[in-house]
């Protein structure tokens, strides 16, 4: 298998094509992405589906539980200066909350999510917008309740916006600052992220990209209005651009050390939890997950009305954000394509191509559409209606200048068939006769941007 080192600007483009298709497939308004050292960098459709406004890179999101990687990262600067300990309990910083199951909880559990901790309270219809989200008062209230303690601590993961609310109270009672000032202060500005801050900034509101409720809760898609996340921003507030994501996330990277030692790096990775299966732990405010033979860390979020993801790989280097304006945009699936798509190309045994960016396209018959798609300089036949593009790719080889050969994939398949080519004299394809001997035709729809 090739090595992770570098990323092939072919696979990128492939990548930049499928998002747009997929947007367009799965109906998403609007989809942000920058991924490979920030080669792509792109956006598609809608910034706000009821008057058409086209989304564009410099669009801002509410990035929501990518918060949580910003407080950690605050928290272990503040390890650092011997003004946290990892072991210190809530009730060391929070005096209200000694006495209680909550002021037992430390500040590691509470970074890993092994507190115990009630996720959103008993009352979390702020995440419907019928109500403000909770203030500090209301928050401590919620933490000293019996109810906030759901679990045993360390009895296992138990994801929290409650734990990461608090969180942000220690890093005020710590700093004597407010949540904002601090975290702008050690991290935004530090790394100058200039579309990139704690929550909802009133002064740029309307370079937001509107949030849309899914399509399975109504027939059209409605509009769905910003709002402050109060003491919850250091859980859900933020708002950024996918720029702004793999800068920052970039800085979290092996042998980056802008913003935490390399000993605060390694305990940020390191797996606290395993929150799905072997391919998905937790550590200090980011997520682990393993993508072939991938190691990578991030985080995604989910706003009223936005979804978001972000992964870095710790051996490429290659950081991949991807933003969505809509409560169903799947932007977890979106994100880890990518990586599938990278890894699809690197472990490529059939023969590269030359020349072949001339088959390449996007094919439609009546049953469905297929992509002839050059991924690290072979070419494959990808199905892109599937969630994982690589999934059964069909690795394919040129025979001449009109020819091409199926030489794997699944044997329900057209593995060992040709695939005959009808070129105009301007070089561009009229048809494909494909696998089974069906002819296709270049695919065609409206405005991929506007529709």
């Amino acid at each position: 298998m090739n090595s992770h080192a570098g990323t092939p600007q072919d696979t990128l483009d492939y990548f930049q094509n499928w998002l747009s298709y997929r947007r367009w497939f799965l109906r998403i308004p609007g989809v942000q992405a920058v991924a490979g050292e920030q080669r792509i960098s792109a956006a598609f459709g809608k910034a706000d589906a009821s008057t058409g406004e086209l989304l564009g890179t410099q669009h801002l999101f509410r990035i929501a539980s990518h918060s949580k990687t910003f407080t950690a990262v605050a928290v272990l600067q503040l390890l650092e200066q011997g003004r946290v300990r990892l072991d210190d309990t809530v009730a060391t910083h929070l005096a209200e909350l000694a006495g209680g199951r909550i002021g037992e909880v430390t500040v590691r559990e509470l970074l890993s999510h092994g507190g115990g901790v009630i996720r959103d309270s008993e009352d979390g219809d702020f995440w419907q917008l019928h109500r403000d989200f909770p203030d500090r008062a209301e928050l401590i209230r919620v933490a000293a309740a019996p109810s906030a303690a759901v679990l045993a601590r360390n009895d296992r993961f138990k994801y929290s916006n409650i734990a990461y609310g608090l969180l942000g109270l220690i890093i005020e009672a710590v700093t004597g600052s407010s949540y904002a000032d601090s975290v702008n202060e050690t991290i935004v500005d530090r790394l100058g992220l200039r579309d990139t801050g704690p929550d909802l900034p009133e002064q740029r509101r309307a370079d937001l990209a509107a949030g849309h409720s899914s399509l399975s809760y109504a027939r059209d898609r409605t509009v769905i209005d910003h709002v402050r996340t109060g003491a919850l921003a250091s859980a859900t507030g933020f708002y950024a651009t996918a720029a702004d994501l793999v800068a920052f996330f970039t800085a979290l990277l092996p042998g980056e050390n802008r913003l935490l030692t390399e000993d605060s790096l390694r305990q940020l990775r390191h797996r606290a939890w395993q929150v799905k299966d072997a391919e998905v732990g937790y550590g200090l405010g980011v997520f682990l997950n393993r993508i072939g033979d991938r190691d990578l860390l991030g985080h995604g979020g989910g706003y009223p009305g936005h979804i978001t993801r972000t992964l870095a790989c710790l051996e490429s280097r290659v950081v991949a954000a991807v933003l969505t304006n809509a409560i169903d945009g799947a932007a977890e699936p979106l994100a880890t394509a990518l990586f599938r798509l990278l890894d699809l190309g690197a472990g490529a045994t059939h023969e590269p191509a030359e020349d072949a960016g001339r088959f390449t396209g996007r094919f439609s018959w009546l049953w469905g559409v297929q992509d002839v798609a050059l991924i690290d300089g072979h070419l494959f036949a990808v199905n892109p209606t599937a969630l994982n593009p690589a999934d059964d790719a069909a690795p394919l080889e040129v025979v001449d200048g009109s020819t091409l050969k199926i030489v794997g994939g699944p044997g329900g398949g057209a593995v060992g068939e040709l695939m005959h080519y009808d070129f105009a004299p301007d070089g561009s394809i009229r048809t494909v006769r494909g696998g089974s001997g069906m002819t296709m035709t270049p695919f065609t729809h409206s405005d991929q941007r506007t529709d």
